[in-house]
């Protein structure tokens, strides 16, 4: 017969060496869940969210990026095809 062992024997539920906690009161899960909501509230009221200006601002920031770094991948591409091409010509 084969002995399973367990990497983590103090922890119950699927572990066989350890078996499952049956009749867990409800009351403990529903106030487990309101306390995550409590903390979850807490942590989300630290938050500082950017305002109106700020995330304008971040969004023509990135628009320029983009167009500047597509500009440049556009230049290199047609500077590769045209050297590819003379090679093939050639």
């Amino acid at each position: 017969m084969v002995e399973h062992w367990s990497p983590k024997p103090g922890v119950g539920g699927s572990s066989p060496s350890w078996p499952a906690i049956k009749g867990r009161k409800m009351s403990m899960s529903i106030s487990r869940v309101i306390d995550f909501i409590k903390s979850s509230k807490a942590e989300l009221d630290k938050v500082i969210f950017p305002t109106k200006v700020q995330v304008k601002q971040a969004f023509i920031a990135v628009i320029i990026v983009v167009a500047v770094i597509a500009a440049y991948l556009a230049l290199v591409d047609l500077l590769m095809s045209a050297i590819v091409s003379n090679f093939l010509k050639g």
